[in-house]
C-alpha cells in the first residue's frame, strides 16, 4: 500500500517536479521500518532558488526535513534522502548530531546572504510546550530547526535551544539561572535574554548579520525568536500568552 503524499507548490513549480517529489517521498516512506503518515511536501520557488520541505509523522512523532538548492531536481533528490535519514534517526537511540554541520549549498548561500529586508513578513504564535532542555533538543533535531522556543520547567520561563559550538547545542533563557542536570551536552548562556522592541531586534539582527536572534519582549518579558526566512525576509516566533 503506497503512502499518501500531499504536495503543495508555492510559485512556479513544473508539474513533473511535483510528481517526482511525490514519488520520492512515497518511496522513502515505504522503505521505512516504521509507520509514516501525514506526509506533506512543500516545494517553493523563490528569487534565490528552491526550498523543498517535508513534514510527516513517524510512529506518531512529528518530523520535518528541508533542503535548499538552485534547481528543482537537486532539491527533490536531497529531500528524499534526508527523509530516509530522519526516519532512521527517530527510530533509533538518540545521539547528538554532528557539529559543525555543512552550511547551505554553495550555489544558494550567496543569494540568501545578499538578501536583506528589515520588515517582519511572517509572525508565528504557537502554544509553547513545557519540556526539559533535553526534550527540546530532540525536537530541534527531529524538526530540522535552527532554534527551538519552549518553556523551561526549571525556571518557568521561555527558553531556546539552538546549534552552536563547542558541544553543538546551547540553552538560553529569558531569565538567567544556574545549569540544570541534562543528559544532552549543552552549553548555557549565562545571561538572560535582552529586552528589545521588534524594531530594535531587527536592527540588532541586521547589524550583527545573525541568522536568528532570541530576545524578550519589553512589556511582558516573553521570549521571542527573530529569524531569517529562506526568501530573505524576516519571520518572528512569539509564543501565545
Amino acid at each position: 500500500m503506497s503512502a499518501e503524499v500531499a504536495v503543495v507548490a508555492v510559485g512556479r513549480v513544473p508539474r513533473e517536479v511535483l510528481a517526482e517529489g511525490r514519488a520520492r517521498i512515497a518511496a522513502a516512506a515505504q522503505g521505512a521500518n516504521a509507520l509514516v503518515e501525514a506526509l506533506k511536501v512543500r516545494l517553493s520557488a523563490t528569487g534565490s532558488g528552491v526550498l523543498a520541505q517535508v513534514n510527516a509523522e513517524v510512529d506518531g512523532r512529528r518530523v520535518r526535513v528541508q533542503e535548499t538548492s538552485q534547481g528543482f531536481a537537486k532539491a527533490v533528490d536531497r529531500i528524499g534522502e534526508q527523509l530516509r535519514r530522519r526516519i532512521a534517526a527517530v527510530n533509533g537511540t538518540w545521539k547528538p548530531q554532528p557539529w559543525p554541520q555543512p552550511g547551505p549549498p554553495a550555489e544558494l548561500a550567496g543569494a540568501v546572504a545578499s538578501s536583506r529586508d528589515r520588515q517582519i513578513t511572517r509572525v508565528k504564535s504557537p502554544s509553547l510546550v513545557w519540556c526539559s532542555p533535553e526534550a527540546a533538543v530532540r525536537t530541534l533535531d527531529a524538526m530540522d530547526y535552527d532554534i527551538h522556543l519552549f518553556i523551561d520547567p526549571a525556571t518557568e520561563t521561555d527558553a531556546v535551544v539552538y546549534r552552536t559550538g563547542p558541544t553543538g547545542y546551547r540553552l538560553a533563557r529569558t531569565t538567567a539561572a544556574p545549569p540544570s542536570r541534562c543528559a544532552v551536552p549543552l552549553t548555557l548562556s549565562p545571561h538572560g535574554a535582552r529586552r528589545l522592541s521588534a524594531e530594535q531586534a531587527v536592527a540588532r539582527l541586521e547589524a550583527a548579520d545573525l541568522p536568528f536572534l532570541f530576545y524578550a519582549a519589553p512589556d511582558s518579558g516573553r521570549g521571542r525568536v527573530l529569524y531569517r526566512r529562506y526568501d530573505g525576509h524576516l519571520g518572528l516566533i512569539a509564543g501565545r500568552s
